[in-house]
């Protein structure tokens, strides 16, 4: 188990690096307010009349770095400062996750399998741990069906890395969605839409080290698998 703990102590640090970045850019484009004056919500509102979406709200929701894009009740939900907010920071998260809503309705493919397998990912991320620790524990007493469970569980995990690596189209997808609506609309200065992009680009990587994490972890514990075959 000390390899697990290794992996996992190197993805924690990476993880909490990236976190602690982003934030920091938040911050620093937070504090570049917008020349046209406009709000996270305005600028989330105007992009979606500009790609013809007509049935999705954007609303206020708690927290922080709390935004998201929700399919199934179509609402653009954007924390209260970026809701609120007038600097570059918050338009890049407004417009990002509009790319959201106009990928929804474009039927862009990648997302329209991401939201397939959304109930078997609900399904493997609560079941993969409990299976694969059971599996180890019971391989581990010498019995025989320790590591079918053990395999059992190694495919749930397999399940939540896939949908891992499949939010990362989604999620850089929408990213250029926004960077190019913002730019060729003028919404931004030079300076803001640097600022934009860059927020942006630190919180997709955020994405890139969680599908790196869960990877590494399954293929560690792929080789525990093979390991007790021989």
């Amino acid at each position: 188990m000390m390899g697990y703990y290794i992996i996992a102590g190197v993805i924690f640090l990476v993880s909490t690096y990236v976190s602690n970045k982003l934030k920091s850019k938040f911050k620093k484009y937070s504090n570049i307010s917008l020349q046209n004056g406009m709000s996270g919500a305005e600028i989330a509102t105007k992009m979606l009349q500009d790609n013809g979406i007509r049935d999705v709200q954007v609303v206020s929701t708690a927290g922080m770095l709390t935004d998201h894009y929700n399919p199934l009740n179509k609402t653009v939900n954007l924390s209260e400062g970026v809701y609120n907010q007038r600097n570059a920071a918050a338009a890049a998260v407004a417009a990002h996750e509009c790319g959201h809503a106009v990928q929804h309705a474009t039927s862009y493919s990648w997302l329209t399998m991401r939201s397939k397998i959304v109930p078997a990912v609900g399904i493997a991320s609560k079941l993969s741990n409990f299976v694969i620790m059971g599996g180890l524990v019971l391989s581990a007493s010498g019995m025989i069906l320790g590591n079918t469970i053990f395999l059992i569980g190694i495919i749930l995990f397999a399940v939540t890395t896939l949908f891992a690596f499949i939010t990362l189209p989604v999620e850089y997808d929408a990213s250029n969605r926004a960077l190019a609506w913002l730019e060729n609309n003028n919404m931004l200065t030079a300076q803001e839409h640097a600022g934009a992009k860059d927020a942006l680009k630190w919180a997709a990587r955020t994405y890139v080290v969680a599908a790196l994490g869960s990877l590494a972890t399954l293929l560690y514990f792929i080789s525990i698998f093979m390991g007790r075959r021989d």
